[in-house]
């Protein structure tokens, strides 16, 4: 279940970023104690910044909650590899 989410979030995530300057480096969804965690890894030439994830993470949650195909709850994370 996980490897499909992480796949279908990778395709969404790719489609969002594609006339940016940003990369996706990973996605993972993973269980720690009793929640879900989404969590996308971005990075770009210079570094990324507070913003740069708030922008992408703004973007991504529209997109999945209108898609709606995740069936538990969960909380997304859009990152930096180095943070």
């Amino acid at each position: 279940m996980a490897n499909r989410v992480e796949e279908a979030v990778e395709k969404i995530a790719e489609e969002i970023l594609a006339n940016t300057d940003y990369e996706l480096v990973d996605v993972e969804y993973v269980k720690e104690g009793s929640m879900w965690y989404l969590r996308a890894y971005i990075d770009k030439p210079g570094g990324i910044t507070v913003n740069d994830c708030e922008a992408v993470s703004r973007r991504l949650s529209d997109i999945l909650d209108e898609k709606d195909f995740i069936e538990e709850s969960y909380i997304l994370e859009v990152s930096s590899p180095g943070l």
